[in-house]
């Protein structure tokens, strides 16, 4: 078999890519109007806003009373996004007549989504479960100093975290609690 001409891969690479956007724009043939039921599927965007899938991931959310500032969270962070400070306390002891026990305050925690890649790792290693995805995807700012979020922001995120949904039967997955949200 004789090698082929450089440029005739090229060639065959444009006319397929012409003939499938014709076929997604004029579905019907470049003579008739376009069906709404066929063809691509476009939403405006500012105008009409689609529901996320479940389980999509967009922003993270901190239920900050189960933060023990373990830092297990930013430690496991490829990005290094993840900023958290913290002192430790003396809390009251469990029974009584025992001893007070020394606990972890949380004093600062930052994500910084203009480096987080949204890879979940922070969600899944936290062993407290004070990390979630909620589906929320508008929160992009105009200056990216303001995509920094402080302990308070996550905290708001927190109400639009979706109720947990159970995983599919066979699925060898611990089920986890979402925390109830209480009622103001």
């Amino acid at each position: 078999m004789p090698p082929q001409p450089p440029l005739q891969g090229l060639v065959k690479g444009l006319r397929l890519t012409l003939r499938t956007a014709m076929e997604t724009m004029f579905p019907d043939g470049p003579l008739k109007p376009p069906s709404p039921a066929k063809g691509a599927a476009t939403v405006q965007y500012p105008h009409e806003k689609e529901t996320p899938a479940p389980r999509a991931r967009g922003v993270i959310a901190l239920h900050e009373e189960n933060c023990t500032a373990c830092m297990l969270c930013a430690r496991e962070c490829p990005d290094w996004c993840i900023y958290i400070e913290g002192h430790k306390t003396l809390a009251p002891p469990r029974r009584p007549g025992g001893k007070p026990r020394s606990v972890n305050d949380l004093d600062r925690f930052d994500i910084d989504y203009s480096l987080c890649m949204y890879c979940g790792i922070c969600v899944e290693v936290c062993p407290f479960e004070a990390l979630f995805w909620t589906p929320e995807y508008e929160y992009s700012e105009v200056r990216i100093a303001d995509l920094l979020h402080d302990k308070e922001r996550l905290g708001e995120w927190f109400e639009t975290v979706p109720d947990f949904e159970t995983y599919e039967s066979g699925a060898q997955v611990k089920q986890k609690k979402v925390p109830r949200k209480e009622s103001s």
